[in-house]
């Protein structure tokens, strides 16, 4: 007889090792009373042919002992630990009893065998081969006809299947061990595959927490950059057609009595401004490009933009275009354009300046926008701040540089006049 598979542990979220476990439960309890009835019952049998009356009584009696340490084992069980003290006693008794019916009637081997199926969890593992030994020589001995051997045959018989008996055991005692391990393996897996599993959870619920976040900043960073887009768009364009406006209607007022052709001259240019304030609002409010681009280019819009202010305010300002003339993406003209009227609005109310000069640079994978003045000058450092706080002038220009990677630089200083330097990518109309 050959050692059974080893049990291995419990799998979690699995029916077979559990009912696995519980036969196994059934035969450690049950099992050896039925292994050593079925021994004594052979061994009676045969007991006329092989035994003396004496080996008979002794067999009895050894029989009767065998019953009595499975009564006291079937109590102890429960309540010892593997490799514990008791449950080795138990081992070596029984081993011992059955290589004793053994020596008496080789048909007690059958009880012997009992000895390969709960070897691992009685003994301490360092007893294990030890134990294993021992019942393949119980049973190579009634393989071969009896102990001791009565001849030099018996004798062979015997050591060559006490060989068989022994590799036989120790190959199924491997093959066990290493099903155990790998039992133990695929339950510390799983283990490990469900904290993962519960940490994945949490991750994928904060996940959806941060997302939810994220979603209320994206669409509140939205409406704010298009709160500040619309104040840039008002301030660039309403705010400076009605300054434009109140400076026509006010030289309207004064010409009036002494100079009516005149008056009326500078009427029609505050309605013309007012209209095209009006539609200029509008597109910005459905987020459009200036008027002055729907039928210009870049070059072209920049250049009437300088000849109307410089009309509107009767100050000379020479437009310039350097460098190979593209064509601009529409975001990156009216970003410059938007630029260049701010540029200019500020000259008009603040420098006092009486030359102006607006120079557009085609360079290699840029666009630079200048704005000089030779007008009275400012400290930037002061004024800028105040200007991003409010989210206009120079702060409304750098806001609208930084959308499309750009940057604003300010030069001047009081007294020497004032630059505005634009650099944006040079992005090509599709």
């Amino acid at each position: 007889m050959t050692p059974s598979p080893r049990r291995g542990p419990h799998l979690p979220g699995t029916a077979a090792p559990a009912m696995i476990e519980h036969r196994w439960e059934q035969f450690h309890r049950y099992g050896p009373y039925a292994v050593l009835t079925l021994a004594v019952i052979v061994g009676g049998v045969a007991a006329d042919l092989i035994m003396t009356r004496t080996e008979m009584y002794a067999a009895g009696v050894l029989a009767v002992a065998a019953y009595g340490l499975q009564a006291w084992w079937g109590g102890a069980r429960p309540r010892t630990a593997p490799g514990a003290p008791a449950g080795v006693a138990y081992y070596t008794v029984r081993t011992l009893l059955a290589f004793a019916l053994s020596w008496l009637n080789p048909f007690f081997a059958i009880y012997a065998a009992l000895g390969y199926f709960d070897v691992e969890p009685l003994l301490p593992k360092r007893f294990v081969r030890a134990g294993l030994l021992t019942t393949a020589l119980t049973l190579a001995g009634s393989q071969s006809g009896g102990l001791p051997p009565a001849s030099l045959m018996n004798w062979v018989a015997f050591g060559a299947l006490y060989v068989v008996n022994v590799a036989l055991a120790l190959f199924f005692w491997q093959v066990g061990v290493r099903e155990e391990e790998k039992a133990r393996l695929q339950v510390a897996t799983i283990a490990e595959l469900e904290r993962t599993n519960l940490r994945l959870e949490q991750a994928m619920a904060e996940n959806a927490a941060l997302h939810a976040q994220l979603l209320v900043q994206a669409r509140e960073a939205g409406i704010d950059d298009e709160r500040r887009r619309l104040a840039a768009e008002i301030h660039d364009t309403l705010a400076q057609g009605l300054t434009g406006i109140i400076a026509q209607l006010q030289v309207v007022t004064s010409l009036t009595d002494r100079d009516p052709e005149t008056a009326r001259v500078h009427l029609d240019r505050a309605t013309a401004l007012a209209r095209h304030s009006l539609g200029e609002a509008r597109r910005s409010v459905h987020n459009l490009a200036p008027a002055a681009l729907e039928h210009d280019e870049l070059t072209g819009a920049l250049e009437k933009t300088v000849a109307a202010w410089a009309e509107q305010h009767r100050v000379r300002a020479d437009f310039t275009v350097t460098g190979p003339v593209e064509p601009v993406h529409d975001e990156i003209a009216a970003t410059l354009l938007r630029i260049a009227g701010e540029a200019l609005a500020n000259t008009g109310r603040h420098a006092g300046a009486s030359r102006v000069g607006v120079t557009l640079s085609f360079m290699d994978g840029e666009l630079t926008l200048d704005v000089r003045d030779d007008g009275r000058g400012f400290d930037p450092a002061a004024a800028a701040p105040a200007s991003r706080a409010g989210g206009f002038g120079l702060g409304g220009m750098r806001a609208r540089a930084e959308r499309v990677a750009g940057a604003v630089e300010v030069e001047s200083e009081p007294g020497g006049g004032t630059a505005v330097s634009a650099r944006v990518p040079l992005v090509r109309h599709p």
